[in-house]
């Protein structure tokens, strides 16, 4: 039988199965919501006719991906360019034509990650369209990358670039990674920050085991973050989903502190007091 690729509606997950696969395992983890209809797995064929790309330029020298309409979670894929070969960090629900059009126009794609599956999308396709020699995934979530082969995995520190570093948090899952561009000041957070957004505007941020079952960390893996997120700096967050600034190092160290002084919860801290 032939594998082919099937996304979930609900998360946008892809995986590889010989006919439509039974379940999502993304959904059917604690992290995340299960579908209030049922599963809807389609096929590649069935999504690239859905969809076309958006794109958009946050930040000199970054671009994000999107689809119109929204799919799955509605993630973004980033594209980072840097002069040695570009990076993209996290991955589009999907890549039509167009979107691959205008990554091979910036220069293509020569190292591939992601923070952890929440940002997975379709790297996938990526991998295939380009075949970048480096596709770095935290090692402990090697059970999540079965549609993509992961070339590199990433114990606690790997730089993809100069001044772009990956660093392992653990936390929201165990393998969970952030990127941090040292030059451009952006901490490519992953799902170790979640911002409430006014319009555009940052105006709280929290952080989560499961932001949908509303789970918090335990106060050492907000230790773990404080340690890692705080030696690092910063001056805007781009998650799975958006681009948010300012927030800022002390930001985070904020919300970490705020969190371990007390019993651990899922609330937004606000923004702006003390800044």
């Amino acid at each position: 039988m032939t594998l082919t690729m099937h996304a979930c509606e609900n998360c946008g997950h892809w995986q590889q199965w010989f006919d439509t696969p039974p379940a999502c395992p993304v959904c059917s983890d604690v992290r995340n919501a299960l579908p209030d209809d049922g599963w809807n797995l389609p096929g590649e064929k069935t999504v690239e006719s859905r969809l076309v790309a958006h794109w958009y330029r946050p930040a000199p020298g970054i671009t994000g991906f999107r689809t119109l309409p929204s799919f799955g979670l509605g993630s973004t894929g980033w594209l980072i360019e840097a002069a040695d070969g570009n990076i993209a960090w996290e991955g589009a629900p999907y890549y039509p034509p167009e979107a691959l059009a205008e990554i091979e126009r910036l220069g293509g794609v020569t190292r591939l990650g992601a923070s952890h599956v929440h940002g997975y999308g379709a790297l996938w396709q990526l991998q295939r369209h380009f075949a970048p020699p480096v596709v770095a995934v935290g090692v402990q979530d090697l059970p999540w990358t079965k549609a993509f082969r992961v070339t590199w995995p990433v114990d606690e520190r790997l730089e993809l670039a100069p001044g772009l570093t990956v660093h392992r948090t653990g936390g929201h899952f165990p393998g969970h990674c952030v990127l941090h561009d040292e030059h451009r000041k952006i901490l490519f957070c992953g799902d170790a920050l979640k911002v409430d957004l006014d319009g555009t505007r940052p105006r709280g941020l929290s952080c989560h085991k499961a932001y949908h079952a509303r789970i918090p960390l335990s106060h050492d893996e907000v230790r773990r973050y404080r340690s890692v997120i705080g030696a690092l700096e910063f001056e805007a967050v781009a998650t799975p989903f958006e681009y948010a600034a300012p927030v800022t190092t002390a930001d985070a160290l904020r919300l970490f502190d705020h969190q371990l002084a007390g019993p651990p919860d899922t609330a937004a801290l606000p923004l702006g007091a003390g800044r």
